[in-house]
């Protein structure tokens, strides 16, 4: 099985612009997540992008770079046409490209989803221990089956705890946060990128339904490694070297 990384990035970030240029400690951002990827059980680690200053970056340290259109609307879409122009693989994993800790440890642990033939997607999830999480609209919830697969996601925590206040939810009931590392087969990756966006999605504002609302299975697996996400520029104080 052959394994493909790709980290998308693009420049014209509504609320971080050159987002993936933002030095961190001495290192752009984009430059962090590539050696991380590198780390993890990949066989080749491309940056995916629309801009010639992001591809420059990603050469000067020595990094491989796919110039993709500027048209996309997900990442998802940007890697199916890297996944198109770079044919041979059987695995696509979507790397974050705003993730500039992200442990190695992730990435290979949705490789392994891969290892059984009939997985056709695969994210992580972690385990919700804060009211905090659970009722923050920005952080998607999973719920999940007895075979680990994903059910539904959504901003709003599900299940509803009939018999308890809100404030006791997360202590009556495991709830799961959504970890935004995607993997792919590669066949299953050109075929979703395929399909309009459903009635779920489009609710939610959450790609993946769009998948579940066709009938595609959405493996996952349980991290317990928190990510840091830099989405604005406050969140670089988040930070710890």
């Amino acid at each position: 099985m052959k394994t493909l990384g790709i980290i998308p990035a693009r420049f014209a970030s509504t609320r971080f612009p050159g987002k993936p240029l933002v030095d961190i400690g001495g290192k752009t951002m984009i430059q962090r997540v590539y050696e991380q990827a590198l780390k993890a059980n990949l066989d080749q680690v491309v940056v995916a992008t629309d801009d010639e200053r992001i591809a420059s970056t990603v050469t000067t340290f020595g990094g491989k770079f796919v110039m993709t259109s500027a048209q996309h609307q997900s990442g998802t879409d940007r890697c199916a046409e890297v996944a198109q122009q770079l044919p041979g693989f059987d695995v696509v994993i979507n790397i974050q490209g705003d993730e500039p800790f992200i442990d190695p440890q992730q990435i290979s642990l949705v490789s392994s989803c891969f290892e059984d033939e009939t997985v056709q997607l695969a994210t992580l999830v972690k385990e919700i221990k804060e009211d905090t999480e659970l009722f923050n609209v920005n952080i998607p919830k999973v719920v999940i089956n007895v075979n680990q697969e994903a059910i539904y996601f959504s901003r709003h925590p599900i299940p509803y705890i009939r018999n308890a206040v809100q404030e006791n939810w997360a202590k009556t009931h495991q709830f799961y946060k959504h970890i935004g590392i995607y993997g792919y087969r590669t066949t299953t990756l050109l075929a979703i990128t395929k399909l309009a966006p459903s009635s779920l999605e489009l609710a939610e504002s959450l790609e993946q339904l769009r998948w579940l609302e066709n009938g595609y299975q959405i493996k996952t697996k349980v991290t317990d490694i928190e990510t840091i996400a830099i989405d604005t520029p406050e969140d670089l104080q988040k930070i710890v070297f």
